[in-house]
């Protein structure tokens, strides 16, 4: 391990890395490395050799030798060429990164494996995290297989399959009728009685760590010259500052072949952009965003703990923060899978929201290299995805030139998927077929956050 020591984010402050930290002065903590010694070892020819997981980095990694990381089979995800959606905004050379591909369907999959593995070598026994997505999902798999107790506070709003992962992981799972801060609130206010370990966003080091593989593979994925132009969506953050991290240790490893460093772009939307709201003021620190609702659920996040580190990687990148309209999310998102075949989730929707915009704007070039992340899968996201699916009767005789155009032979149903009961209708003269929604099976427990929570510990509770 090439660890030194944890730094402050917000005043320098140096801490030990050899015991379990969390924040210095309610604010983030890096990890830093001894690239001198990191220089010596890691070099792109042994990476050859390796296999193709987010572990192949280890000397980048904070995992102390001899460590087994707890993994679920965490491969490289693809790089995507995306002609057809360059050409529809008139690029020539646009990219998806595609991390619905990880074990768990998101990005959440790099943080969390690393952050319960950290933990894990810690010794903890019982975690717990607020979790608006695929973060409550993700830490509730890591846990199960590192044999650790979980707790995930969710809006009650959550996406039903993220609600429905947690569940199924084992994950002691509640629904709270508040956003993803009043979660937070609760994992803070039980962190005494409950003896748990916080692993909120940016409220311990290694989270940052794993996100960081992100932009070590973008760069071995390009031979080491790294992208003009990336998009990412952004709720807590930690993608993008660990991305900004990650580039900056191998340019003063000397490993990049181009001193180029990507304009990083923080993406949010108009129904909850504190980070946008703080960059068009010319701010460093972001004021809670009130009334923060979006379809885009990972990207609500009216506060980030971290609000000063995306800034300060965004503007450091000459890059900017910016929101696109809450309302064409769907459009985005129906047009990029529609083009591309790719599952992209809504907030990788609202990128494309913010490509076109930049393109339109001439901020991004027709020449540019833009990379844009799927942090997540679509089919974990029901409640965003429209059917409006033609029908056929198989009582009459099928006009094939209105099948070729798409169209059918009895009226379309258009529907949203819905969180609770509804009735499918099979054919036209079918009876209606009850259906029980995945939220009615998983009958998670909620918690309303104007209570007053009394929490007890069990005794002899192991941390």
């Amino acid at each position: 391990m090439f660890v030194s020591h944890l730094e402050s984010a917000i005043d320098g402050t140096q801490l030990p890395a050899n015991q379990l930290q969390t924040m210095h002065a309610d604010r983030p903590l890096w990890v830093r490395y001894n690239l001198n010694a990191v220089g010596r070892w890691f070099e792109k020819e042994k990476l050859r050799d390796r296999e193709p997981t987010m572990w192949r980095y280890r000397e980048l990694l904070p995992l102390p030798n001899g460590v087994r990381p707890v993994s679920l089979g965490e491969g490289m995800t693809p790089i995507l060429e995306c002609e057809r959606l360059g050409e529809e905004f008139g690029l020539r050379d646009v990219w998806i990164k595609d991390e619905s591909h990880l074990p768990t369907g998101s990005f959440k999959s790099r943080g969390l494996a690393m952050a319960i593995t950290m933990a894990k070598h810690f010794r903890v026994k019982r975690v717990a995290l607020p979790s608006a997505g695929n973060a409550g999902g993700a830490a509730a798999a890591y846990a199960a297989r590192a044999g650790m107790e979980c707790f995930v506070f969710m809006p009650e709003d959550t996406p039903v399959i993220n609600q429905y992962e947690c569940q199924l992981a084992g994950a002691k799972t509640f629904l709270v009728n508040g956003l993803i801060n009043d979660c937070g609130k609760i994992v803070r206010q039980g962190k005494e009685a409950m003896g748990w370990f916080d692993l909120s966003t940016l409220k311990e080091p290694y989270r940052i760590e794993g996100k960081k593989t992100m932009g070590l593979e973008l760069a071995e994925q390009f031979d080491w010259q790294l992208p003009d132009v990336i998009l990412y969506p952004t709720g807590g953050g930690t993608g993008l500052i660990g991305m900004w991290k990650a580039f900056e240790e191998l340019r003063e490893l000397g490993l990049l072949e181009s001193k180029k460093m990507p304009r990083m772009v923080s993406v949010q939307s108009t129904g909850c952009a504190p980070i946008a709201t703080a960059f068009d003021r010319g701010e460093r620190f972001a004021e809670p965003f009130p009334n923060a609702a979006t379809i885009a659920s990972g990207i609500r996040v009216p506060a980030a703990v971290g609000d000063f580190m995306i800034l300060d990687a965004v503007r450091a990148s000459k890059g900017l923060a910016l929101s696109v309209e809450e309302s064409r999310i769907r459009e985005w998102l129906e047009l990029t899978c529609r083009l591309e075949g790719i599952a992209v989730c809504p907030e990788t929707a609202a990128c494309v929201g913010a490509l076109e915009s930049l393109t339109a704007r001439g901020w991004i070039k027709r020449n540019d290299r833009v990379v844009i992340f799927n942090t997540g899968a679509a089919q974990k996201y029901v409640e965003a995805i429209r059917s409006d699916l033609p029908r056929l009767n198989m009582n009459s005789s099928i006009d094939w030139e209105r099948l070729a155009s798409g169209a059918g032979s009895l009226p379309s149903t258009s529907h949203v998927v819905a969180l609770t009961h509804s009735e499918v209708v099979v054919a036209e003269e079918a009876a209606p077929v009850p259906v029980e929604s995945v939220a009615d099976v998983a009958e998670l427990p909620t918690i309303t956050v104007t209570e007053t929570l009394p929490v007890e510990a069990p005794e002899g509770l192991p941390v």
